[in-house]
């Protein structure tokens, strides 16, 4: 069927291999996975106990609850829908970074491999963020590499994004309606001129190696060249690849098309949070500015995946709306898990039966989660 992935792997354009088979070690077994997965445990123990003692003795579980019933099923569908937009838009997005080597993908095996990707995420955690790069290559028949690249270059671009919103959000917290004291205010008003300038440095840095591709390679080897060659090799392949998905920004056309479907990205996050607020009553006169704060916050949370939950940003959006904004723990704790569902579940019934149309196999696409992770 289209779209689909045989188990042989596929040649890429220059007739190299791009499959499982192209090169990539055994998945690696060793300690490090056994020590992530202490980590992880020993971070959601403690953060099961902070909130225990902060809130647990007095949590009233029947507001909890009845939050739920609360709920204005209008907004909450709206805001699910605008999240489903996003994976779409990001589709779109990675079409226009794919465009230099591939000149007509195809945007529904973009949108196909961005859903069982973020399903991936879900599932198992960071490795799966490689999963979508790996099926674009195959889908596409371009190389791993130049995916990886790709995938780096979005990131940066979300960082921009996140850095620009929550730096704006932050310098705007003294007319918000959040309760901290003037020590702290400072800290955050500080903070969010300092988040603004190192996005101005990552743009600035992002357009050197966009109109400089080949002095900034040869001035960054050059100053690898005290590396043992194994990392050397390591470091100039890497290096390489980055230049090669910084292809779609070479071109006027190309840079503008990135900047706008990040920012129409963004745009759809920001709806989706706002519909999402206005689904709840006790919540649905937060002003724009309070929920680009906490939009900033929850972004930076979404740093640390943990397999099944989707990261850290729970605990963070339960702790800004209750410390910062007064908002009863049993109201944040419920708009946390709706938020849960909404960014993240949202996407992974589509991923699962795109992924069964498809015949993939979970347990293999784990293990390549696991390999590429071992080369990144």
């Amino acid at each position: 069927m289209p779209g689909s992935i045989p188990d042989r792997f596929q040649p890429n354009r220059t007739g190299g291999p791009v499959g499982a088979d192209a090169g990539l070690p055994p998945a690696p077994r060793n300690r490090r996975r056994w020590w992530w997965a202490l980590l992880t445990a020993v971070a959601i123990l403690l953060a099961v106990w902070l909130l225990y003692e902060r809130w647990g003795r007095d949590f009233e579980w029947k507001d909890f609850a009845a939050s739920f019933l609360r709920l204005d099923w209008r907004w909450l569908a709206l805001s699910a829908g605008l999240g489903l937009l996003t994976y779409y838009g990001r589709a779109l997005r990675w079409a226009v970074m794919l465009k230099p080597l591939c000149p007509h993908p195809s945007i529904w095996n973009l949108f196909s491999a961005t859903a069982i990707g973020f399903t991936a995420v879900v599932l198992l955690g960071r490795p799966g963020e490689f999963v979508r790069p790996y099926l674009i290559s195959l889908k596409e028949r371009v190389s791993l590499s130049s995916q990886m690249a790709a995938w780096l270059l979005e990131r940066i671009c979300d960082l921009l994004a996140v850095s620009l919103v929550f730096g704006l959000a932050l310098t705007q917290v003294h007319a918000s309606r959040a309760s901290v004291g003037p020590g702290l205010r400072w800290v955050l008003q500080t903070g969010g001129y300092l988040v603004g300038i190192i996005a101005a440095v990552c743009l600035a840095v992002l357009i050197l190696f966009r109109d400089f591709s080949k002095h900034m390679r040869s001035r960054l080897l050059g100053a690898l060249t005290f590396l043992p060659s194994r990392h050397y090799e390591k470091a100039e392949r890497m290096i390489t690849a980055f230049m090669e998905g910084m292809a779609a920004t070479r071109s006027h056309g190309g840079a503008l098309l990135l900047f706008l479907y990040t920012l129409l990205e963004w745009i759809l996050i920001a709806l989706c949070y706002f519909a999402l607020f206005r689904a709840y009553p006790g919540l649905n006169e937060f002003p724009l500015e309070d929920i680009l704060i906490c939009m900033g916050f929850v972004a930076f949370g979404n740093v640390v995946q943990i397999p099944g939950i989707g990261g850290g940003f729970q605990l963070v959006t339960v702790l800004v709306l209750t410390e910062m904004f007064q908002v009863p723990p049993e109201l944040a704790t419920s708009l946390a898990i709706t938020m849960w569902i909404i960014t993240f579940i949202v996407i992974v019934p589509f991923g699962l039966s795109l992924s069964f149309r498809e015949g993939f196999n979970w347990k293999k696409l784990r293990d390549l989660g696991r390999q590429v992770q071992s080369l990144s």
